[in-house]
Protein backbone atom coordinates (compact mmCIF):
# COMPACT_ATOMS: atom_id res chain seq x y z
CA UNK A 1 0.00 0.00 0.00
CA UNK A 2 3.21 2.25 0.65
CA UNK A 3 4.43 1.63 -2.89
CA UNK A 4 0.77 3.40 -3.95
CA UNK A 5 0.71 6.16 -2.08
CA UNK A 6 4.62 7.26 -2.79
CA UNK A 7 3.04 6.73 -6.94
CA UNK A 8 0.27 9.41 -6.20
CA UNK A 9 2.52 11.64 -4.20
CA UNK A 10 4.57 13.41 -7.09
CA UNK A 11 7.28 16.09 -6.30
CA UNK A 12 4.76 18.69 -7.99
CA UNK A 13 2.43 18.12 -5.38
CA UNK A 14 4.89 18.11 -3.15
CA UNK A 15 6.40 21.81 -4.21
CA UNK A 16 3.00 22.76 -3.73
CA UNK A 17 2.15 21.83 -1.03
CA UNK A 18 5.67 23.41 0.21
CA UNK A 19 4.83 26.47 -1.31
CA UNK A 20 1.29 27.09 0.01
CA UNK A 21 3.16 26.03 3.76
CA UNK A 22 4.87 29.53 3.04
CA UNK A 23 2.63 31.45 1.84
CA UNK A 24 0.62 30.86 4.76
CA UNK A 25 3.68 31.48 7.44
CA UNK A 26 4.97 34.20 5.30
CA UNK A 27 2.48 36.06 3.69
CA UNK A 28 4.04 39.39 3.63
CA UNK A 29 6.88 38.03 1.46
CA UNK A 30 6.44 40.73 -1.98
CA UNK A 31 2.88 40.48 -0.57
CA UNK A 32 2.56 37.22 -2.76
CA UNK A 33 -0.13 35.85 -0.90
CA UNK A 34 -2.57 38.76 -1.81
CA UNK A 35 -1.73 38.25 -5.59
CA UNK A 36 -1.93 34.26 -5.54
CA UNK A 37 -4.81 34.11 -4.03
CA UNK A 38 -7.06 35.09 -6.82
CA UNK A 39 -4.52 33.58 -9.63
CA UNK A 40 -4.66 29.58 -10.05
CA UNK A 41 -2.02 27.62 -10.88
CA UNK A 42 -2.28 28.65 -14.32
CA UNK A 43 -2.33 32.61 -14.84
CA UNK A 44 -3.80 33.91 -18.25
CA UNK A 45 -4.93 37.56 -19.33
CA UNK A 46 -7.27 38.43 -21.71
CA UNK A 47 -7.75 42.01 -22.87
CA UNK A 48 -8.23 44.54 -26.24
CA UNK A 49 -7.35 47.86 -27.33
CA UNK A 50 -10.19 50.11 -28.56
CA UNK A 51 -7.29 52.25 -29.80
CA UNK A 52 -5.12 49.71 -31.75
CA UNK A 53 -8.14 46.85 -32.45
CA UNK A 54 -5.78 44.45 -31.04
CA UNK A 55 -6.98 41.82 -28.22
CA UNK A 56 -4.63 39.37 -26.34
CA UNK A 57 -5.78 36.23 -24.76
CA UNK A 58 -2.53 34.26 -23.63
CA UNK A 59 -1.80 31.99 -20.68
CA UNK A 60 1.65 33.68 -19.76
CA UNK A 61 2.37 31.74 -15.98
CA UNK A 62 1.94 27.98 -15.77
CA UNK A 63 2.93 26.15 -12.40
CA UNK A 64 5.33 28.98 -11.09
CA UNK A 65 6.84 29.64 -14.31
CA UNK A 66 6.25 32.79 -16.81
CA UNK A 67 6.33 31.79 -20.28
CA UNK A 68 8.60 34.24 -22.26
CA UNK A 69 6.63 34.13 -25.57
CA UNK A 70 3.61 35.09 -23.85
CA UNK A 71 5.29 38.16 -21.90
CA UNK A 72 6.72 39.27 -25.40
CA UNK A 73 3.06 39.18 -26.44
CA UNK A 74 1.56 41.08 -23.28
CA UNK A 75 5.04 43.59 -23.69
CA UNK A 76 3.65 44.02 -27.58
CA UNK A 77 0.02 44.73 -26.63
CA UNK A 78 0.58 47.06 -23.48
CA UNK A 79 3.35 49.22 -25.42
CA UNK A 80 2.51 52.99 -26.18
CA UNK A 81 0.68 52.99 -28.87
CA UNK A 82 1.51 56.35 -30.17
CA UNK A 83 5.27 55.84 -29.84
CA UNK A 84 5.13 52.61 -30.81
CA UNK A 85 7.48 52.02 -27.91
CA UNK A 86 7.45 48.19 -26.09
CA UNK A 87 9.23 47.62 -22.59
CA UNK A 88 9.38 45.14 -20.68
CA UNK A 89 5.80 44.75 -18.27
CA UNK A 90 6.57 44.26 -14.83
CA UNK A 91 4.85 40.49 -14.17
CA UNK A 92 3.54 41.24 -10.77
CA UNK A 93 1.20 44.42 -12.61
CA UNK A 94 0.40 41.15 -15.12
CA UNK A 95 -0.60 39.41 -11.73
CA UNK A 96 -2.01 41.74 -9.99
CA UNK A 97 -4.66 42.34 -13.23
CA UNK A 98 -5.19 38.62 -13.72
CA UNK A 99 -5.45 37.94 -10.29
CA UNK A 100 -8.58 40.71 -9.93
CA UNK A 101 -9.96 39.43 -12.93
CA UNK A 102 -10.33 35.81 -11.82
CA UNK A 103 -11.60 37.29 -8.18
CA UNK A 104 -14.71 39.04 -9.94
CA UNK A 105 -15.39 35.73 -11.67
CA UNK A 106 -15.58 37.21 -15.14
CA UNK A 107 -15.29 35.98 -18.99
CA UNK A 108 -15.14 39.60 -20.05
CA UNK A 109 -11.66 40.55 -21.44
CA UNK A 110 -10.34 43.57 -19.89
CA UNK A 111 -10.55 46.73 -22.23
CA UNK A 112 -7.15 48.51 -21.47
CA UNK A 113 -7.18 52.38 -22.13
CA UNK A 114 -3.48 52.92 -21.41
CA UNK A 115 -0.62 50.37 -20.59
CA UNK A 116 2.94 51.63 -20.92
CA UNK A 117 3.48 55.38 -21.15
CA UNK A 118 6.45 56.85 -22.95
CA UNK A 119 7.87 59.61 -20.99
CA UNK A 120 6.62 62.07 -24.01
CA UNK A 121 2.89 60.34 -23.86
CA UNK A 122 2.98 60.71 -20.15
CA UNK A 123 3.99 64.43 -20.62
CA UNK A 124 1.53 64.98 -22.99
CA UNK A 125 -1.29 63.39 -21.02
CA UNK A 126 -0.16 65.64 -18.21
CA UNK A 127 -0.23 68.63 -19.82
CA UNK A 128 -4.41 67.50 -20.21
CA UNK A 129 -5.27 66.36 -17.41
CA UNK A 130 -4.52 66.61 -13.68
CA UNK A 131 -5.27 63.16 -12.95
CA UNK A 132 -1.77 62.20 -14.84
CA UNK A 133 1.55 61.74 -12.57
CA UNK A 134 4.56 63.03 -13.07
CA UNK A 135 6.11 60.00 -12.16
CA UNK A 136 3.26 57.92 -13.47
CA UNK A 137 4.38 53.78 -13.02
CA UNK A 138 2.72 53.78 -16.67
CA UNK A 139 6.29 55.02 -17.78
CA UNK A 140 7.94 51.68 -15.94
CA UNK A 141 5.46 49.22 -17.58
CA UNK A 142 3.89 48.73 -13.73
CA UNK A 143 0.54 50.10 -14.22
CA UNK A 144 -2.24 49.57 -16.30
CA UNK A 145 -5.75 51.45 -16.82
CA UNK A 146 -8.72 48.75 -17.44
CA UNK A 147 -12.39 48.81 -18.21
CA UNK A 148 -14.71 45.77 -17.91
CA UNK A 149 -18.38 46.38 -19.65
CA UNK A 150 -20.10 43.85 -17.10
CA UNK A 151 -18.38 44.70 -13.65
CA UNK A 152 -18.72 48.54 -12.27
CA UNK A 153 -15.71 50.54 -11.16
CA UNK A 154 -16.62 49.57 -7.74
CA UNK A 155 -16.88 45.82 -7.85
CA UNK A 156 -13.05 46.53 -10.19
CA UNK A 157 -11.32 48.15 -7.77
CA UNK A 158 -12.67 45.97 -4.75
CA UNK A 159 -11.15 43.09 -6.69
CA UNK A 160 -8.00 45.05 -7.00
CA UNK A 161 -7.57 46.01 -3.37
CA UNK A 162 -8.43 42.42 -2.15
CA UNK A 163 -4.87 41.56 -3.98
CA UNK A 164 -3.43 43.85 -1.65
CA UNK A 165 -0.44 43.82 -3.84
CA UNK A 166 -0.56 48.02 -5.35
CA UNK A 167 -2.09 50.92 -6.24
CA UNK A 168 -5.46 51.02 -7.45
CA UNK A 169 -7.28 54.53 -8.79
CA UNK A 170 -11.06 54.83 -8.59
CA UNK A 171 -11.99 56.75 -12.02
CA UNK A 172 -15.96 56.53 -11.80
CA UNK A 173 -16.72 59.52 -14.31
CA UNK A 174 -14.19 57.63 -16.67
CA UNK A 175 -15.34 54.41 -15.73
CA UNK A 176 -12.10 52.52 -15.14
CA UNK A 177 -9.92 51.22 -12.65
CA UNK A 178 -5.87 51.70 -12.53
CA UNK A 179 -4.19 48.85 -11.22
CA UNK A 180 -0.30 48.93 -10.22
CA UNK A 181 2.64 46.83 -8.39
CA UNK A 182 3.93 50.08 -6.54
CA UNK A 183 3.27 51.02 -2.83
CA UNK A 184 -0.16 49.27 -1.70
CA UNK A 185 -2.72 52.64 -1.37
CA UNK A 186 -5.84 53.47 -3.02
CA UNK A 187 -7.30 56.87 -4.23
CA UNK A 188 -9.98 58.24 -6.73
CA UNK A 189 -9.65 60.14 -9.35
Amino acid sequence: MAKNLSNVISRRHLLGAFAATTLVAAPTYSNAFGLLRGAGDIRSVAMYSGRTGESIDTVYWVEGDYIKEALKEINYFMRDWRTDQVIKVDTRAIDIMAASHNLMDSKEPYMMLSGYRSPKTNAMLRSRSRNVARNSLHMKGQAADLRLKSRSVSQMANAATACSAGGVGKYSRARFVHMDCGPIRTWRG
